[in-house]
Order: structure tokens, then sequence, then C-alpha cells
């Protein structure tokens, strides 16, 4: 796994890259080129790819981007292997009702087309315009569950948590300083208390409509699952979601987020279908797994689903 430096000073790759958390919204932060496009995001959906194979179990043969990984099987357990000459990149194309439409991360079984898809999002400033990405939100999740009633959606949205100028601040940096461009007010995301404005919070509320859509019969506008993080920007905490917001009982923390997503596809694809369970049931990892046992293992924020 190549550290955050290196990967600055060789650019955004092109293809999924094995990355954690921390590396990716360091990425997200730190990122000053052109958002338009979406190479500050892109490490995001590479650790929501990778996380998908190594936490939820799934075959990254059935995911886009494909994460740089490969499966063998030996004595009926499943043993998952780094080959980063597999990975891929790109978005995959999926048929809405209303429109045919790219979205970030997809896992797709044969037979039954998508199953599960992660939208990322990120926002770097013009907090003020927040509200309006809420038409877009409601209209990307209606188009893909017209379609696909069963699909378990997922929407992952990161804000730079940037704080309000210091007056305190030196008015003659050092030389050597790299020139910082100053944060215009409407960029502002964290007052002097370190408190989300207001156009965060009422986004918030908004999007806890949103989340929770439980079965197929269901609004076929609300996302199975919705995360909103503020990712710090502060000196020491880079890369960090705020532990503050969002509040400890929102539906929107990210340490919910793939929980839930696992629970739906779960009660959809295995549970209520056993017949179809060879085919939907999410794999156990071999703890004798070479990708296991590399260092890139060791800095991974959450649990590998490992074969009792």
């Amino acid at each position: 796994m190549p550290s955050n430096s290196d990967q600055r000073a060789a650019g955004t790759p092109r293809v999924c890259q094995w990355v954690n958390q921390a590396d990716a919204l360091e990425h997200f932060v730190r990122y000053d080129g052109p958002t338009q496009s979406q190479q500050h995001i892109k490490p995001l959906h590479w650790y929501v790819a990778c996380r998908l194979v190594l936490e939820g179990g799934f075959h990254p043969d059935e995911i886009k981007p494909r994460p740089p990984f490969t499966v063998t099987r030996q004595r009926g357990q499943y043993l998952l292997h780094f080959d980063p000459g597999t990975a891929t990149g790109g978005e995959a194309t999926v048929l809405g009702g209303l429109k045919t439409k790219n979205v970030d991360v997809v896992i797709s079984k044969d037979g039954l087309g998508p199953v599960l898809a992660v939208s990322c999002k990120g926002m770097t400033g013009a907090f003020r315009n927040l509200t309006n990405r809420m038409e877009e939100t409601i209209g990307e999740c209606t188009n893909l569950h017209i379609t696909y009633p069963a699909l378990v959606f997922g929407y992952l949205f990161v804000i730079r948590a940037n704080e309000a100028p210091d007056a305190a601040a030196p008015a003659n940096p050092p030389p050597d300083d790299r020139p910082v461009r100053p944060i215009a007010p409407n960029d502002v995301a964290l007052t002097e208390s370190r408190r989300p404005v207001e156009s965060i919070v009422r986004f918030h509320s908004a999007l806890g409509a949103l989340t929770g859509r439980n079965g197929i019969r269901e609004d076929a506008s609300r996302y199975e699952a919705i995360s909103l993080a503020l990712i710090d920007t502060s000196d020491g905490a880079v890369g960090q979601p705020l532990s503050e917001f969002p509040p400890p009982n929102s539906p929107l923390r990210l340490e919910h987020f793939f929980a839930t997503l696992y629970r739906r596809y779960d009660e959809r694809y295995v549970y209520s279908a056993p017949d179809l369970k060879s085919k939907t049931r999410r794999l156990e990892w071999s703890p004798d797994s070479p990708a296991l046992e590399s260092d890139s293992s060791n800095r991974l924020d959450y649990e590998v689903r490992h074969f009792e």
C-alpha cells in the first residue's frame, strides 16, 4: 500500500489501489487540483471497493472498479491474494428507469445485475449550495431503484471541514512557506468553536430523511444507507472524520454505513432467496490468505471477514 506522499508525488493513479480510510481522506483534504476531474475523491472509491472485498466478502471479479485482489480456493477455503495487475479503474454504467447512470462503485452478480452500489461525493467548499445537491441526490437514487428495486444503494458524502481563518495568523509568514489559497466565507465549514455551519446542519437533516430504506416496496427515492462525514483539516488530525458531527445518535455516522449495507444485502439476496445462496452468499477469507499476511493488512480500519 503506497504512502500518501508517494501517491501525491506520482499523481493520482488511474486504477484501483489498496488504500485505507486515512489515506483516502487525507488525499481528499490535501488535493488542490480541479475537482471536476473527480481525482480528489477517487481514492475513496478505491477504499470502498477494497473494503467490500476484505470486510464484505464480495468477490473482486464482481466489483467495478475492480480491486487489486485475486481469489483461489484450497481445501474448501477461499484465499485472497494481493494482485495489483488485475486492478481496473472507471465507473460502472447502470441502466436506470429514466437514464443510464455512471455509479462510482458497483457489485454485479451474473443473472441478477447490480446488487449493491455506493455513490461517493465530496465537497471542498461553496457549502451555501449544499441544498442544491438534494435534487441530484434524490434523482440518482430514484432512477436506479426504478429499474432495480432490490438494489442496495449507499450514499457516502464527505465534506472538507475548512475552519474560519485564524485572525491571529502571522501577517508575514516565513518565505519558504507555500502560499495557501485563502478560505472564502462560503467555503467555511466550521465556526470558530468548531461547530458545523448552518448550511451543513440543514443538509444533515435533509439527508436523514432519505436514508433507512429497508424493503424493496418502500420509497424508491430513499437510500439503504447514507453517511455524512466532515473531514478534519487541522494539524495533527488531517484526514480524520470529526467525531463530534454527526451527533452520536445520527443514522448518518460513518461507522454505521457498511454494516447497514451488508445487512440489507443479506436480507434481500441471501436469507430471502435460499435457492440463490450459492451465488449470493458473501465469502469468508482464510486466515492463511497471502494478502492478509502483508504489511498492508495491518493498516486497515476494519475487521477482515475471516473463515471460522
